[in-house]
């Protein structure tokens, strides 16, 4: 079936809508950060750089390291920004553009997060890096899918169970990472984590400016619950959403945070900049082996 020019949406150039990149230039595998200016920190460790390109805030850069061909895209902040990045990645490798069609042969993509994230644990250091096996979605995305099958309901009812969840808010969602693709990322040096996918910076993180929240108990409540020794360990934006429709589109995800925060024990990083520049370079190390 050919898709509809309202429904898969190129360019003049026939380029993908948003990304504004072309299927020659995107890598098998991509890092993605949400600050466009990030691309460029991670990008200034290739070898060679062969494509630069932008429109919004999503910009790409491809280019080498070491011999293996990895692109670096900015995806802007939260998960409505990762169902437009997740979608348009998956179209690039698996749809053909000049007949608008689905490919039979579908390509999967290993997809790897760098960000920042806050510590809700006490004993999770600042500056620590943190691969998230788990995360729990606050973000409703994953509800506009049929996706019950990658959800993991009881974690999921025990939680709200746990939380008294405010009915009133998105039914949460858990989805966990590719592990054999997190291998190559795992050593002493990472904490293994549970990451809860938040849709907000200030509110939906329990943060008090000048707004009273609907549950200003609701970090302790995140912070207490446990499922199996699993307890959730930090606070972000993305990482649900990239799991989620990584996981129905066939594509192999791991988020990867710097501890730039800790909210149980109010401390903050006093050099974020290098604290991420030290996880770029560590997972640009654990990938070009």
């Amino acid at each position: 079936m050919q898709l509809g020019a309202s429904e898969l949406i190129l360019n003049a150039d026939n380029s993908i809508y948003h990304l504004n990149i072309l299927p020659e230039d995107l890598a098998p595998t991509i890092i993605t950060v949400g600050d466009p200016d990030r691309v460029r920190e991670v990008s200034r460790y290739f070898d060679t750089i062969d494509v630069k390109k932008g429109k919004r805030e999503f910009k790409t850069h491809t280019g080498t390291l070491q011999g293996k061909r990895i692109s670096v895209i900015s995806t802007g902040i939260g998960a409505d920004n990762i169902d437009i990045v997740l979608n348009e990645l998956d179209a690039l490798v698996n749809i053909d553009f000049s007949t608008r069609t689905i490919k039979q042969k579908k390509t999967s993509l290993d997809i790897i997060r760098i960000g920042t994230s806050g510590a809700i644990q006490a004993h999770i250091p600042i500056d620590s890096f943190l691969l998230s096996e788990d995360a729990i979605g606050f973000d409703n995305l994953l509800h506009f899918y049929d996706s019950e099958t990658i959800q993991n309901r009881s974690i999921q009812e025990a939680f709200i169970k746990h939380t008294n969840w405010y009915n009133k808010k998105s039914h949460p969602y858990v989805v966990s990472y590719n592990p054999e693709l997190a291998k190559k990322f795992k050593s002493s040096t990472v904490i293994n984590g549970f990451t809860a996918t938040n849709v907000g910076f200030y509110g939906p993180q329990g943060r008090k400016l000048r707004l009273a929240t609907q549950d200003p108990d609701l970090n302790d409540k995140l912070a207490s619950f446990q499922y199996n020794n699993k307890f959730i360990t930090n606070l972000e934006m993305e990482t649900s959403a990239i799991y989620g429709l990584s996981s129905l589109l066939g594509h192999r995800a791991i988020s990867m945070n710097s501890i730039v925060a800790n909210r149980a024990t109010g401390q903050f990083s006093n050099d974020p900049t290098k604290a991420v520049d030290r996880l770029i370079q560590y997972t640009l190390e654990k990938l070009a082996v």
